[in-house]
Order: structure tokens, then sequence, then C-alpha cells
């Protein structure tokens, strides 16, 4: 059963072309994580300094795992663009 893990990203004012960069390279590393299933990601149409970035897991403690071995400064990017934490939860899919 794939877990999505969704967390909303807001970048700073000014710096969307960064977090862009940062998400992307992150990207590459969940996707690579044992029990990644893959990564979506998207920019607000509405919004060009939000973000959605949704990672598909095995299972929660295989999202657990993968973050633990993320390399260090692997969130550097992305926490030095935020413009305020992310908001993030885990859910099920119901139709993929």
């Amino acid at each position: 059963m794939t877990v999505a893990r969704l967390y909303i990203i807001p970048a700073a004012e000014g710096k969307s072309a960064e977090m862009e960069s940062a998400l992307i390279a992150l990207s590459k590393l969940v996707s690579a994580a044992d029990g990644s299933e893959g990564v979506e990601l998207l920019r607000d149409l509405g919004n060009e300094h939000r973000f959605i970035f949704i990672e598909k897991w095995v299972s929660e403690e295989h999202h657990a795992k993968g973050l633990a071995s993320l390399p260090e400064g692997a969130l550097d990017g992305v926490q030095d663009a935020a413009g305020g934490p992310p908001d993030g939860s885990y859910y099920d899919y119901i139709v993929a």
C-alpha cells in the first residue's frame, strides 16, 4: 500500500527559483531512497511562492528511514529558501 507524504512549502519573497532548484535536487535524493516510490513537485499557478512536494512511500516507516538516511545538508537549500515552515501530512491513496 502506497502512502503519500505531502508538504506545502512556501518560498521566501524573491527565492522561488532557489526553492525550485532545491526541491528538484531533494526529489532526486528522495526518489533514490529505499522504499521510495517517487516524488511529484508542483507550483501553485496562482502563487509562484507556494510549492507542493509529494513523496510516495511503501510505508510511514520507510519515510522515516528515508528521511534519516538523507545526506547531511540535503535540506539546507530548502530551508534557506523557505518563507516559513512547511505544512506536512500523511495521506492514503483512494484512487491513483
